[in-house]
């Protein structure tokens, strides 16, 4: 009898039956208000109707369609619509399915762009667990540990994490553009750097939002030295952070190459990286392929994920209801000391969880995110240490659903700080 590989863990004891919206629903009908939206995928919430209906129809006609052996519909109308609401200038993209085969195609465009090698990634990065995007990833040692070697050529500079540092906003972006600097001089040197890779909100580094200045001297950077800006988007796109796109929130800021994935098709597996087509038109043939990117059915759910986020104003909705989600988690804090920090953007919030001495309460994080499943609230937990527990609840979130979230999570950290 075969069985799941043991090494998975399963953050909650919630067998799922069906969703719907906000919540999911376990075999006993048990209702479970699901702010973890299937890690930031289901961002039109679960089975939104438009959504179904779209991907119903398509199982219909087409299911797939190999993108470099046929082409179809849905694939071009997508490729269209996306350039709507892509940054102006990035008019080529390319499909996958995960995030991190859609970092991997990023990492080798960017090599074949510039004729470069070296990448530079910042501390608590998460690009993937595939052995490129690995290699970009140091959010944790769990996610590269006994692979070695990994894929040379990658540069780590610190990420301005200010509550971690212990220092203003402004101090922790001088510094990291000073340690920046200098890692451009000592360990690779700009003539030898592809690529630039950073998150505008580090995701399993702990939902550290990068402050727009930060993003904005990068810009500066890689103009200078003539290296490609890669901005992972894979779950700060579409509408997660209250702008469309993540890196919006730094004026001005365009990036060479976007990578987009989990919100992009409301749970289907659909991934891509956008760039111009100057850049992209530079990757070595036969680099970019794969049997199943670019999915008919996934591409049609896609179509429908765009026009719900633009009829129901989700993007505007996931700033709203963010706000009001922050201002709620900060009162729950004010209660209980034990969370050190309340930080995010939009619908992508964290609650970051220290002992009296400022050192990680790894501990009371698990209590609070086990006690608020017991409870009926899906989270879970990030950061290297395991003490942040995160809020991603789908766009379609409303206000009296934000308030019972609070409530639980309230609930929740009492009686872990009290157990």
């Amino acid at each position: 009898m075969a069985q799941l590989s043991p090494v998975l863990k399963q953050a909650t004891p919630v067998l799922a039956a069906r969703g719907e919206g906000v919540y999911l629903y376990d075999a006993e009908d048990r209702r479970y208000l699901d702010f973890t939206a299937g890690i930031g995928v289901t961002s039109t919430g679960h089975c939104h109707p438009r959504v179904v209906e779209a991907a119903q129809r398509q199982v219909g006609t087409l299911i797939h369609g190999q993108y470099t052996t046929v082409m179809h519909e849905p694939l071009l109308n997508l490729t269209e619509r996306l350039g709507d609401v892509l940054p102006e200038g990035l008019d080529s993209l390319f499909y996958a399915n995960s995030g991190s085969e859609a970092v991997e195609a990023a990492l080798r465009l960017a090599r074949h762009a510039t004729g470069r090698q070296n990448a530079i990634v910042f501390s608590g990065s998460f690009h993937g667990r595939t052995m490129g995007a690995a290699a970009l990833t140091t959010a944790g040692t769990k996610f590269r540990a006994g692979l070695g070697p990994l894929m040379p050529g990658v540069a780590v500079a610190p990420f301005p994490y200010a509550f971690r540092q212990g220092c203003s906003e402004e101090q922790a972006v001088e510094s990291a553009l000073r340690e920046l600097d200098y890692l451009l001089a000592t360990v690779s040197a700009p003539a030898d750097t592809a690529a630039i890779f950073i998150e505008p909100v580090l995701g399993e580094g702990g939902y550290v939002p990068a402050p727009p200045a930060f993003l904005a001297a990068l810009r500066a950077r890689a103009d200078r030295h003539g290296i490609l800006l890669v901005v992972d988007e894979v779950q700060t796109g579409f509408g997660r952070t209250g702008r469309f796109w993540g890196h919006e929130h730094a004026a001005g800021v365009r990036p060479d190459v976007l990578i987009t994935a989990k919100g992009l098709a409301s749970g289907f597996p659909l991934s891509a990286i956008a760039a111009p087509t100057a850049v992209m038109e530079k990757a070595w043939p036969g680099s970019q392929g794969g049997t199943y990117g670019g999915n008919a059915v996934s591409c049609a759910a896609a179509l429908a994920t765009l026009d719900v986020i633009r009829d129901e104003d989700l993007v505007g909705n996931a700033a709203e209801q963010g706000r009001r989600l922050a201002d709620g988690l900060r009162k729950v804090a004010a209660d209980h000391p034990v969370i050190a920090d309340v930080r995010g953007l939009g619908l992508m919030i964290a609650n970051e969880f220290c002992a009296p001495d400022g050192t990680p309460d790894t501990a009371s994080a698990a209590r609070a995110q086990q006690q608020a499943a017991n409870l009926g609230l899906l989270l879970l937990t990030c950061g290297a240490h395991g003490n942040v527990v995160r809020m991603i609840p789908p766009l379609v979130v409303n206000t009296e659903q934000i308030d019972a979230g609070v409530a639980l999570w309230g609930k929740a950290v009492a009686a872990a700080v009290s157990s």
